[in-house]
């Protein structure tokens, strides 16, 4: 889902009014805080908006906008640099793309299946992506388990077991992403998912979470990743159990 800009800039600009500082009259002590103009309450409940718009936008923006520089004037200035930032890329975003000549889709990994982006969210938001891609595995794993109420099996034994083209058995429910009408085509389907599973979990998940020592994953390589995990997360949840 694409996110309502026209609302998200209501949002932050409320916010940024709220949190506009100045010197409350009569105040005449240089060692005060400068006040907020809303008060603490209407602010908290603001910024609860914000923080996920922001999160949204600018995924980084706790480690990447310095929370230490102004700490001393107001504890919302992180919050308000942000905003202005994530402001005008709300505002100018689709023109400085267009511009520079790199006007192509984007890929957001809150557009993402649930599954993947609630598994890696935490610790995408603090830049740990390889962790954030090992999460989503585990998630979608997790959630394959509960769909067909199994916990024997995991990750690529999993996989290929639900994805068999061989009839359900007891305790050996299948996943159906079309019907079984013994065409080529539903086995080259689920001959397909179960490959692209395995793929997954062998070499994505693993080397992430097995290799000691590994170098960060620079952010687009981990967004792919878990764009790959998110089709897979797709083909799970929408398709049919057959527990028979």
């Amino acid at each position: 889902m694409s996110i309502d800009i026209e609302w998200a800039r209501a949002e932050l600009s409320s916010f940024l009014k709220l949190t506009e500082l100045y010197s409350p009259p009569g105040l005449f002590s240089a060692s005060s805080r400068l006040s907020n103009r809303g008060g603490e309450r209407e602010i908290v409940a603001s910024a609860q908006i914000v923080e996920q718009i922001l999160d949204r936008v600018l995924p980084q923006w706790r480690t990447e906008v310095p929370a230490d520089r102004n700490k001393s004037v107001n504890r919302w200035c992180q919050h308000r640099e942000a905003a202005q930032r994530v402001d005008a890329v709300l505002l100018r975003d689709a023109e400085v793309r267009e511009r520079l000549g790199d006007d192509a889709p984007q890929l957001s990994a809150a557009a993402m299946h649930r599954w993947v982006w609630d598994g890696a969210r935490s610790l995408w938001g603090s830049g740990h992506f390889r962790e954030a891609v090992t999460a989503a595995a585990r998630k979608v794993n997790a959630e394959t388990q509960n769909k067909v109420a199994r916990r024997d099996v995991s990750e690529t034994a999993l996989f290929q077991s639900v994805f068999s083209k061989d009839a359900a058995k007891p305790g050996q429910p299948r996943l159906r992403l079309m019907a079984d009408d013994s065409s080529d085509t539903f086995r080259s389907v689920h001959r397909g998912a179960m490959s692209f599973a395995e793929g997954c979990f062998a070499g994505i998940r693993n080397p992430n979470s097995h290799e000691d020592g590994l170098p960060e994953l620079p952010e687009h390589e981990a967004l792919e990743q878990l764009a790959a995990l998110s089709v897979l997360a797709r083909w799970v949840d929408s398709a049919a159990l057959d527990a028979t």
